[in-house]
C-alpha cells in the first residue's frame, strides 16, 4: 500500500519519508534528551447491576479472579513498557517511572483510572501513558464482564504532556 501524499501539508507528515509515500518512524537521533513526562486518564461506568453486585474492601474490588484494581495497575504498566510491540512507530524507550493511580466515584458509578509515565529521553512518554491507562480499562472490564457487559469505558484521554518541544 503506498499513496503520493504531500507531506508538507499532511498532518501525519512526521511519520512519512520526506517524498509522502512511505510511513516511517520519527529520526530522533539529533534530539536532545529532557525530563519528559505524559498523565493518561481513562473512565469505566458501571451500571447499577454491577454497583450492587461488587464487593469493596478498602477501596478495592474483590471477585473470585482476584483484586480487581491490583490486577488492573500490574496490567497496565506491563503494557505500558510494551507499547513499541503493540504501536508500530512508537519507540522502545526505557521507561524510568510509571504510576497507575485507580479509584471508584463514591457512587460507586465510575472507575477512574490515572496513569502517569516519566523518563528522561529523545521522544515522549504520551503513548505509553495511553497504552497504560487502556490496558488497565479494559483489565477492569475483562474482571466484572461476568457482572454484566454493560459496563463502558467511557474515555481514555491525554491529560498532561511536558517536556521536548509541545506542552499540553
Amino acid at each position: 500500500f503506498r499513496s503520493k501524499i504531500d507531506s508538507k501539508r499532511h498532518t501525519l507528515s512526521t511519520h512519512l519519508s520526506s517524498d509522502g509515500t512511505t510511513p516511517r518512524m520519527v529520526n530522533v537521533e539529533e534530539k536532545i534528551s529532557t525530563q519528559r513526562k505524559a498523565v493518561a486518564r481513562s473512565t469505566l461506568k458501571l451500571p447499577a447491576i454491577v454497583r450492587d453486585k461488587i464487593n469493596l474492601v478498602g477501596g478495592e474490588i474483590m471477585t473470585r479472579k482476584g483484586p480487581v484494581f491490583n490486577t488492573a495497575v500490574v496490567s497496565g504498566t506491563m503494557a505500558a513498557k510494551a507499547t513499541s510491540a503493540l504501536i508500530p512507530f512508537c519507540h522502545p524507550i526505557s521507561i524510568e517511572n510509571c504510576t497507575i493511580d485507580i479509584a471508584m466515584s463514591e457512587d460507586k458509578s465510575a472507575v477512574h483510572i490515572e496513569c502517569c509515565v516519566s523518563l528522561n529521553g529523545k521522544t515522549g512518554v504520551e503513548m505509553e501513558a495511553m497504552t497504560g491507562a487502556s490496558v488497565s480499562a479494559l483489565t477492569v472490564y475483562d474482571m466484572l464482564k461476568g457482572l454484566s457487559h454493560d459496563i463502558s469505558i467511557e474515555s481514555t484521554k491525554l491529560v498532561h504532556k511536558s517536556g521536548g518541544k509541545s506542552k499540553f
